[in-house]
């Protein structure tokens, strides 16, 4: 299904704006930015590809801005989205928000996913105690 192209305008423009606070590290304004993206998607809204994309957006930037509940609730909800089951980005997130709450076995899991949808090169950009961690479990 594919929004009506005035409302996906509408979106982008939100999210762009997302982007560039979220690029400022200014990430509380990056998720108001992104909420109002989400406000904009029709129910049931996990039936949308724009869904997976805003969610990820606002899990990430809950994330960067130190709001794990928050990140963890927007990438479990863009799992059930379109392309959000097996999306290596989410499941990045997803492992490393178990990581550090201490669930190690779903941290595994999720890392696992992330390293088999997208290869060591997810991990550059991010802390490597989470690809340590996933050295300790599995055979890279």
């Amino acid at each position: 299904m594919q929004l009506d192209e005035s409302i996906y305008t509408v979106i982008k423009r939100h999210c762009a704006e997302g982007d560039r606070f979220a690029d400022e590290r200014q990430y509380r304004s990056a998720v108001g930015a992104y909420n109002k993206a989400w406000e904009l998607i029709p129910a049931p809204k996990n039936d949308w590809e724009a869904s997976t994309w805003i969610l990820a957006a606002i899990g990430d930037a809950c994330f960067l801005g130190g709001h794990p509940a928050s990140s963890k609730e927007a990438f479990t909800y863009a799992l059930t989205c379109p392309g959000g089951l097996g999306n290596p980005f989410i499941h990045l997130r997803l492992g490393q928000l178990s990581h550090d709450a201490g669930n190690l076995d779903a941290a595994a899991d999720e890392l696992m996913r992330a390293y088999m949808g997208a290869g060591e090169d997810i991990f550059a950009k991010e802390d490597v105690k989470y690809l340590l961690f996933l050295r300790t479990r599995a055979v890279l």
